[in-house]
């Protein structure tokens, strides 16, 4: 199994953060690092935010092994023709390393501010299909394409030029929802991404997965799972009860958080493997904490992901 860091970027993120996170993931043994795509947090205080494509663009350019990518960018942000173009330029300067999350869209309070339609929950995954059958068709297709829709239309478009890598960067879907979420992933994802459940759940969803696969004529294999889940990691076991901050320990673990030592996160993620997880997305949501990061390099991922350093 990989592991790999993922960042929230409404979380203070910084152009001198971000370079320092890359190339701590690029030079400690980090599948990849993936990042949320938000304007402001849920709640105030608003913090700072890199744009999700400007930050992309620069990591593409100065790392050379790790994937990226967004986890994930709803649509209601930009067009889906946007999102394609950008989404293959980046790819292409990456030389094929990034991996195109995708989603919906949910936080209420960064639409109004800024004044975007979030939609009511049925046509905001309407709106959702729609924008995964333009970015699929205009990524996938060497001729141009129409295609008549209630939220997009496009008629006789073509992106040129065309991605390097053939059928452009894969999409990931991240959720859990086995309504609305798991059929889209079924039918338009190469990678799904489910976000804090424990490994028995994580199981049972991917289970329903490889039926609704079967039923579209795709190979279960053909479908990589991955794992976004929080961390309370610590060095020792102050520095756990500190990154606690006096939430229930065994009911973080429950939900598929990663709490202990590295013993025990190594242990707990162990079972995530065992589930079928491919590769897990460790949230990290301290930026400037990279000593912490250090030492949860050094002393689980030789553990855990095939060719990290020792």
């Amino acid at each position: 199994m990989d592991v790999a860091l993922m960042i929230e970027g409404q979380n203070g993120l910084t152009w001198p953060r971000w370079q320092r996170l890359a190339q701590a993931a690029e030079g400690l043994g980090f599948a990849g690092l993936y990042r949320s795509d938000h304007y402001t947090n849920a709640g105030p205080p608003d913090r700072e935010s890199l744009e999700l494509w400007l930050s992309l663009t620069w990591l593409a350019s100065h790392t050379s092994r790790i994937a990226f990518g967004p986890i994930v960018s709803p649509v209601s942000f930009r067009h889906p023709a946007m999102t394609a173009r950008y989404a293959a330029g980046v790819d292409d300067l990456a030389g094929g390393r990034l991996q195109l999350g995708l989603g919906a869209g949910w936080q209420e309070r960064e639409h109004t501010n800024f004044g975007m339609d979030l939609l009511e929950v049925g046509p905001r995954f309407a709106r959702f299909t729609e924008g995964l059958e333009v970015i699929t068709r205009l990524l996938k297709s060497d001729e141009p394409v129409s295609f008549a829709g209630e939220y997009y239309q496009l008629r006789e478009a073509i992106l040129l030029p065309r991605p390097q890598r053939p059928g452009g960067p894969p999409i990931i879907i991240g959720g859990n929802g086995p309504r609305r979420t798991l059929p889209l992933v079924a039918q338009y994802a190469d990678e799904w991404n489910a976000v804090f459940i424990p490994p028995a759940r994580f199981a049972e969803l991917s289970a329903q997965l490889d039926a609704l696969l079967s039923a579209r004529g795709r190979a279960p294999a053909s479908l990589r799972r991955s794992l976004m889940t929080g961390s309370a990691f610590g060095r020792d076991e102050a520095e756990v009860a500190a990154q606690l901050a006096g939430r229930d320990r065994a009911d973080l673990v429950g939900r598929g958080v990663l709490v202990g030592t590295a013993g025990e996160v190594v242990e707990q993620l162990g079972r995530i493997a065992e589930a079928g997880v491919q590769r897990v997305m460790v949230q990290w949501l301290g930026l400037d904490d990279l000593d912490r990061l250090e030492s949860f390099a050094a002393q689980v991922l030789p553990q855990i992901a095939p060719g990290a350093p020792a």
